[in-house]
């Protein structure tokens, strides 16, 4: 088949790496730097099986700036534009998704558009009827950065928010492209398969949420956090995934989509949605007061990522817990070898990893790396597993 699939983030390019194996895919975007290192083989993003695929693997995919070149013949197009947070409406920012669906209604009607960005609930069912089209469907993405690609060649799950043969149809060619075999898939309605999404990432939240107020009452209690973790793991019902402590959930995803699902919560009783929204403010307030109680004259962040094996650092915890020390006359100094810029946020950005250590009074980093084992006593960490 003939896909085209806009924007070249995380979704994106995970999504047209999978189809093009048996497709012909062309991908489209704005940045033109990011189109020249597609088709030169290299990932604008850090993920291992993206660069892996790009440079190895006998792939059908085309990038371009050309909206008309990649939606002209297009049977599918994939639709994976940011949709950020909008604090002011309550709302996810839909501008993106809703120009794609234009364009390629201005260029190709006939084509099927399946949304794979994160959209509010109900969405789908409102952008069909301002656009007078019943050709646009949703399926959730489910992958974490750093690790978009693995996720879509080995799948927990595909969802397709409708039912109907052309749904089977994408589920399938996903479904193909994997490594996985016996894949669950899911056919839904399309608001049905939004809150999934939503509810999904908001689950994974408290989760997050629940081991760091977990490590938090074990640090002012004075208490081995790690311990009460493993304790508590060896029951199969909590079991010892997903649970080690970090300065806040972050990432583009869990902060944004959590607040959209409260807004979604509008004259619905609640108070656990509301609660994991305004824990994880609680749980960067509780790390920036440690770190301040060690009345340092200069913190150093030890990157700004959240995870191992990212270069993402938008709406990371860091930040939060970075302006909050910032806030006292604490002077704050970076090391992030994804920055290019002398500084960030109005920091400054040291390039060199020794130059950071001697600098720094004390350093933070979300998650421990053997890099800093030789200033262990420097470094304020709450990992206690080293994994994501």
């Amino acid at each position: 088949m003939k896909i085209a699939v806009a924007g070249i983030g995380y979704v994106g390019l995970s999504n047209a790496i999978l189809l093009s194996q048996h497709n012909e895919v062309t991908v489209v975007d704005i940045i033109p730097e990011k189109v020249e290192l597609i088709n030169n083989k290299k990932s604008p993003i850090v993920d291992r099986e993206i660069e892996e695929y790009l440079q190895t693997k006998e792939l059908n995919l085309t990038a371009t700036t050309d909206n008309s070149l990649a939606y002209k013949d297009a049977e599918y197009v994939v639709i994976s534009t940011p949709t950020n947070y909008d604090p002011e409406k309550n709302y996810f920012d839909t501008r993106t998704v809703e120009a794609v669906i234009s364009n390629v209604l201005s260029i190709n009607p006939d084509a099927i558009m399946v949304i794979k960005s994160t959209v509010p609930i109900g969405y789908t069912k409102e952008v069909k009827e301002k656009f007078n089209t019943e050709n646009i469907m949703f399926s959730p993405e489910f992958l974490q950065e750093g690790r978009a690609l693995y996720d879509n060649l080995h799948p927990s799950r595909i969802i397709v928010g409708e039912k109907s043969e052309r749904a089977k149809v994408f589920a399938d060619l996903l479904a193909k492209g994997a490594i996985k075999e016996d894949i669950p898939v899911l056919y839904t309605d399309s608001t049905e398969a939004e809150a999934i999404k939503l509810f999904a990432n908001t689950y994974l939240a408290m989760r997050v949420s629940f081991f760091n107020e977990l490590d938090s009452f074990a640090e002012v209690k004075g208490l081995d956090s790690k311990q009460i973790v493993d304790g508590i793991g060896l029951d199969p019902r909590i079991g010892d995934h997903y649970n080690n402590p970090s300065f806040g959930y972050g990432g583009y995803c869990l902060p944004k989509d959590t607040k959209q699902l409260l807004a979604n919560y509008e004259n619905v009783p609640n108070n656990i949605i509301t609660a994991i929204v305004e824990a994880n403010s609680t749980r960067k307030e509780h790390i920036a007061e440690m770190i301040i109680k060690k009345n340092p004259s200069v913190v150093g962040i030890y990157r700004l990522t959240m995870k191992m094996d990212s270069d993402n650092f938008r709406q990371s915890a860091i930040q939060d817990v970075m302006n909050r020390i910032k806030a006292e006359g604490i002077e704050v100094v970076i090391y992030e070898p994804a920055l290019d810029e002398s500084t960030f946020n109005d920091s400054r950005v040291i390039n060199s990893f020794e130059e950071f250590k001697k600098t720094s009074d004390v350093i933070v980093a979300n998650r421990l790396s053997d890099d800093l084992l030789d200033v262990k006593d420097k470094v304020y960490t709450r990992d206690l597993f080293s994994k994501n």
